[in-house]
């Protein structure tokens, strides 16, 4: 990671992210959705964000394929690429958090060491970490986007799962089944936010 210059200092501005927080109704947080391509990542995000809209929670969603339009537009699929990609995405996240909004996100993020620095980055108690552990080859099965199918052919190299290596969560806020209905995820991940007071509705 590059060092910061010396001239370069962090502004204190006159709005804390408490008072942002005060506004909005609810604690800033970044559910961080990983899992193997095909596992239900997006889907089940996107849901959950719809959920929370419907509830009045000011919400965000930043999609793996979406980011790579412009954020992480000059990156690649090689591991050091992969790692810029996520610290990208973890360094906006945070911003996002301070702004008092719950963040989702929905990337493989394949290695716990990448989500670990988000977490480390976010701080204790505004992590979520949600693992929709879905079987490789259920997610192959369902190979929404033909990846599989590629990778498979040799077509796409570096494809988590197949020729990449998948680090699985070891202890999650949350393990969701992502066999189960999107319904049941949401339902318990609103559950989830409701224990842990982030929102009230």
């Amino acid at each position: 990671m590059a060092q910061h210059d010396e001239n370069v200092v962090w502004h204190a501005h006159p709005v804390t992210a408490e008072q942002r927080e005060h506004l909005h109704g609810h604690r800033g947080v970044v559910l961080w959705f990983t899992g193997l391509s095909g596992s239900g990542k997006s889907t089940v995000a996107g849901a959950l964000e719809e959920a929370l809209h419907q509830l009045g929670v000011s919400t965000y969603l930043l999609d793996g394929d979406n980011v790579r339009h412009g954020l992480c537009s000059d990156l690649g699929f090689s591991d050091a690429d992969r790692k810029e990609n996520i610290r990208r995405v973890g360094e906006v996240a945070n911003l996002m958090v301070d702004a008092g909004l719950v963040v989702l996100t929905a990337f493989i993020s394949p290695h716990r060491a990448e989500r670990a620095m988000v977490r480390e980055r976010v701080g204790a108690g505004r992590f979520i970490e949600v693992f929709v552990d879905t079987p490789l080859e259920v997610c192959e099965a369902r190979d929404p986007k033909g990846l599989y199918k590629k990778a498979r052919a040799g077509e796409l190299r570096n494809f988590t799962g197949i020729d990449s290596v998948y680090e699985a969560p070891e202890k999650p806020e949350i393990h969701l089944d992502g066999q189960q209905l999107v319904t049941n995820l949401i339902a318990q991940l609103l559950d989830l936010l409701r224990r842990d007071d982030i929102i009230k509705s």
